[in-house]
């Protein structure tokens, strides 16, 4: 008996991964948000500090994280993704430990560097791609994309209530509280990844990164979310100012953002599934870096009030949902299996070195340029970034394929090892699974390469394929 797969809804092991790392990424990026709005103002009372120590403090978390995000990633495909994510949310809580308990500017920034260092955002995505079938993939980064945002959101409203209330220790308490509670979540609620028995590398990681960084799409796509982010942190340089000279006052910023980012993750999922079910990922992706050419351009010529400034928001953050969940979404299609959390490494790290940059500029150009400036090399910015994407190809399409495999001989304890072996000598099969309890086959091959049936044919062959 043969049975092809092929569901319209996410499975209960989809579901789970996805409301559990996305619940995840919400704790981390919380602890690590808050800190934003008011290190500049409660850090002064800290010994030591200055504008200088106290900038440094906000940037030394995402230093280490560009440092770690690719040897962590590739850990993840050596030893697991939970084993490495769960030592980097231990990592972050005990940097926020150290982070709380003093009263130095030393300290802190020695605090803040050490929660860097639990760089995890590669090892988790790679998680969620492990745990996702391909048609959902972009849906669920989407998801996690939604969630990060709203986390922004919620952060920039917290954080000056909790430091308020309690100090800036109060935020890295409760950073390292969310931590502990990320700890529970990965234990109880994130399922295991499958294990894998594709065409696993046993390279070390100098041999994996290379393999990654010829990869042209792949560099394509870093470079991506290297602009994307740079974008980011040098738009918002310069936003809030101008929603304060549009006539709202920085107290009710986050009740702009919340409906902004709700209203433009609801607009943008149209274009998503039209992406998907007509193969059109690819030029979506092009007319959302365009779209955001666009918006910077509106921002120059007619952003100054308040509510324009809010729907300009809306298109920015349209474009930029989308494109945070279709990079993710094209990487894990381009890159073998084996290098998956080395890739994610990579591409996490161009986005943190974005975002650094991308302060630096966009502060430097506001200075002596104004709101014009910024916005211009934005736009000039974006432009090569829609001419480097042209040459972005379609990645090939991957099945899912569940077979019952045949009732093996008695006494043949290999079995599985030969029919997973047989499989994998198949040009265009990326990875199989057989759980020898209920002997089914989980296989994803590329139509493109291989057929069905030839899959299905060597399953119950049970006949080792040599060269």
């Amino acid at each position: 008996m043969t049975t092809s797969v092929t569901k319209e809804r996410m499975n209960s092991i989809e579901r789970k991964a996805l409301f559990g790392l996305a619940t995840l990424y919400a704790f981390r990026m919380m602890g690590l948000f808050m800190v934003l709005p008011v290190m500049m103002t409660y850090g002064e009372v800290l010994n030591g500090s200055t504008a200088g120590l106290l900038g440094l403090a906000l940037g030394a978390y995402g230093i280490t994280q560009s440092v770690f995000q690719i040897p962590l990633g590739w850990l993840s495909d050596r030893i697991g993704r939970k084993p490495v994510i769960a030592g980097g949310l231990i990592v972050f809580a005990l940097g926020s430990v150290l982070a709380a308990l003093s009263d130095s500017m030393f300290w802190v920034i020695m605090g803040r560097i050490l929660q860097g260092s639990g760089a995890i955002a590669s090892s988790t995505m790679a998680l969620l791609t492990d745990l996702t079938r391909e048609q959902f993939r972009t849906k669920a980064l989407a998801f996690v994309g939604i969630t990060i945002g709203l986390s922004f959101t919620v952060s920039m409203m917290l954080g000056p209530w909790i430091a308020l209330a309690w100090g800036i220790s109060g935020i890295f308490w409760l950073s390292a509280l969310m931590s502990i509670c990320g700890l529970v979540v990965l234990a109880w609620l994130v399922p295991d990844a499958p294990q894998n028995s594709g065409r696993l590398s046993n390279g070390h990681f100098l041999q994996d990164a290379k393999r990654v960084l010829i990869i042209p799409d792949l560099l394509r796509l870093n470079f991506g979310i290297f602009s994307l982010h740079m974008g980011l942190m040098a738009t918002f340089i310069v936003v809030p100012l101008r929603l304060v000279a549009g006539g709202l006052s920085e107290s009710l910023h986050g009740w702009l953002y919340a409906p902004v980012m709700v209203l433009a993750f609801v607009l943008m999922i149209p274009f998503m599934v039209v992406g998907e079910k007509k193969q059109l990922l690819v030029p979506m992706f092009s007319g959302a870096i365009a779209l955001l050419i666009v918006v910077q351009f509106l921002f120059i010529t007619v952003g100054e009030g308040w509510v324009v400034i809010g729907l300009l928001l809306v298109l920015y953050f349209m474009a930029f949902n989308y494109l945070e969940a279709a990079m993710p979404s094209l990487l894990s299609r381009l890159v073998p299996l084996d290098i998956k959390g080395t890739a994610m490494g990579v591409f996490n790290t161009s986005q943190f070195i974005g975002a650094a940059i991308g302060g630096v500029v966009g502060g430097a150009l506001f200075e002596r340029y104004g709101f014009t400036g910024v916005f211009s090399g934005l736009a000039l910015l974006l432009a090569f970034w829609l001419l480097v994407s042209l040459g972005q190809k379609m990645p090939e399409s991957i099945k899912q394929l569940v077979i019952q495999a045949p009732e093996p001989r008695d006494g043949d304890i290999d079995w599985v090892a030969r029919i997973s072996e047989s499989l994998l000598l198949l040009d265009g099969v990326e990875f199989v699974e057989i759980h020898e309890e209920n002997r089914e086959a989980h296989v994803h091959y590329k139509p493109a390469k291989i057929t069905e049936h030839t899959v299905k044919n060597v399953i119950h062959s049970d006949t080792k394929i040599t060269h």
